[in-house]
């Protein structure tokens, strides 16, 4: 069983929030440690692993073509390029792009990578709305963290599948963090097993952002209430994230390049308790709010 770790989810969304001047994430030494090279590695059979140091981005291949979850900054676009090229793929072979939340940290590069691959973008209908616009009137950011708008090709529905070349992904719209957050599923063959893989999409919430009463987003403690729901019951072998620090990257990745058995982001253990985690801190404020109102 995997061993209880420190939570630190909420560092790269605390430093996010102090940070709305940047003209770009590059500008802000933090911004750039979660954005270093990484060298890309294979996570279980088809699915590898393809962004930064915090900031993350999955290849998944098939025979007809590859899914990309998740574009990362617009300077992440080069790191995905070389990390692809390194596993002996192609870039242009990417024909879907999916997309973990609307924020820039994820989203800026898609443009870019819809671009270079011809690749259709497919996402939920809220966060489509917010990629088109790149990010203006976001209800947490307001017009502080911009990026190249992007026009999505089709929209997913909670429940519904994107299918490629054998590979079926379910998407689970899970909103909180952004309006559309949509958290992927899918499974993959690992040591002669099936394993069920989830990439979570993020449900901390952002410095400054209410839960109790909040006009840009009415729904939204009711919305994160649901999103928990659903991610706990979700099937889950393998735990990824929209961050590397969401489910120890760093940690898993190096015992993967030691050849450490059994695999190491098999982590079912580690998914509960983040949820807990998140959970936990999501009703101590929203707890502290309705305090504070009375």
């Amino acid at each position: 069983m995997a061993p209880m770790r420190t939570f630190r989810p909420l560092l790269p969304l605390l430093l996010l929030s102090l940070l709305p001047a940047l003209a770009t994430a590059q500008a802000d030494p933090t911004w750039r440690s979660w954005n270093q090279p990484v060298e890309p590695f294979r996570i279980a059979e088809n699915l590898y692993y393809v962004g930064a140091t915090d900031i993350t981005s999955f290849l998944i291949t098939t025979p007809q073509g590859h899914i990309l979850l998740d574009g990362g900054f617009e300077e992440t676009v080069p790191l995905i390029r070389e990390s692809v090229k390194k596993l002996g793929f192609r870039l242009e072979d990417v024909k879907i792009l999916i997309n973990n939340h609307a924020h820039q940290d994820h989203a800026a590069g898609l443009a870019a990578l819809k671009e270079l691959t011809g690749a259709r973008l497919l996402v939920s209908a809220e966060d489509a709305a917010l990629l088109a616009v790149g990010g203006k009137g976001d209800f947490a950011f307001g017009d502080s963290l911009l990026f190249p708008p992007v026009q999505a090709d089709q929209t997913v529905k909670d429940g519904e599948t994107v299918s490629l070349g054998g590979v079926t992904l379910t998407a689970h719209v899970t909103p909180g963090h952004t309006k559309g957050a949509t958290t992927w599923t899918m499974q993959v063959k690992d040591g002669g097993k099936t394993l069920d893989v989830v990439f979570a999409a993020s449900v901390s919430v952002n410095p400054g952002v209410t839960l109790a009463v909040n006009p840009g987003y009415p729904a939204i403690a009711a919305d994160y209430r649901r999103s928990f729901e659903v991610l706990k019951v979700l099937p889950c072998d393998v735990f990824l994230s929209s961050h590397g620090s969401f489910f120890d990257l760093t940690e898993k990745a190096a015992a993967v390049r030691q050849g450490k058995s059994p695999n190491p982001f098999v982590d079912p253990r580690g998914y509960h308790a983040y949820l807990a985690a998140m959970e936990e801190r999501f009703q101590k404020q929203l707890t502290a709010e309705g305090q504070a109102k009375k």
